[in-house]
């Protein structure tokens, strides 16, 4: 527990707990959407069992990534670099977080709109084992995300967790202030091509110190807060592709 008298711990903490909420905020749609389907008096439960699979999956992908991470001894080289069990996995987390948003920044601006809808199951069963599986998709991002930015297993934990409490209870106000400023969804994909490339290079040996990616990201917070704090004129913001969509917004 001696990072709780580290400030630099507490400023990994609250960055990642916001980038939690922002990239979150498309979870809580599709499983809004995937209970939608269901009759109106099972609704609220298969919401409330898919928000609590997704806090289970996060901390069970946390746990395992971890354990795998520790694993340092060298399994085989490639040129002059040992490369272990931490190295794979780091390697590949970079390079699914790079595939993974680039693809999102292509879908939100110019995917189809609601594409995956049309693919949610009818009976109560069909719909949790759907929500199960995309919650496995969804935590990957968010797990790997907390694995390249944090070193302690209690931070990462600690910061789903909260994160994902928060958006049980404010899922509605969050989702609307994304929805009202996409650039924010813009901005925390962006975050993610950041961390994929920090991962990769730390799979490579490279080490690239937290604080330059943290103030980085900060930076381009506090810019992008002002544009919105500073903004006289304000325009039509643009709207984002969603592949799960409401039947009223089909």
């Amino acid at each position: 527990m001696d990072w709780l008298a580290d400030p630099q711990a507490w400023i990994a903490f609250t960055t990642l707990v916001v980038l939690e909420l922002v990239l979150g905020v498309d979870n809580v749609i599709f499983i809004s959407i995937l209970a939608g389907k269901l009759p109106a008096h099972e609704q609220g439960r298969a919401r409330t069992l898919g928000l609590g699979l997704a806090i289970v999956s996060r901390v069970l992908l946390l746990l395992s990534l971890s354990w795998i991470i520790s694993l340092t001894e060298p399994l085989f080289s490639v040129l002059t670099y040992e490369i272990s069990g931490r190295d794979i996995i780091l390697i590949l987390g970079g390079l699914f977080l790079l595939g993974k948003s680039t693809h999102e920044i292509h879908q939100k601006l110019e995917g189809a709109e609601g594409h995956a809808s049309a693919h949610v199951g009818p009976s109560f069963a069909g719909v949790i084992v759907q929500i199960l599986l995309l919650d496995v998709i969804f935590s990957l991002d968010s797990v790997i995300t907390a694995v390249g930015m944090v070193d302690q297993l209690a931070i990462m934990i600690a910061a789903v967790i909260i994160a994902a409490g928060v958006m049980i209870v404010s899922a509605g106000p969050i989702a609307g202030f994304v929805d009202r400023h996409p650039t924010i969804k813009m901005l925390a994909l962006s975050f993610l091509l950041l961390i994929g490339f920090t991962l990769i290079v730390e799979g490579l040996h490279q080490h690239i110190p937290k604080g330059y990616i943290y103030f980085a990201m900060a930076f381009s917070i506090v810019v992008e807060l002002l544009n919105l704090r500073l903004r006289k004129v304000r325009a039509e913001p643009v709207k984002l592709h969603e592949a799960y969509v409401g039947e009223a917004d089909n």
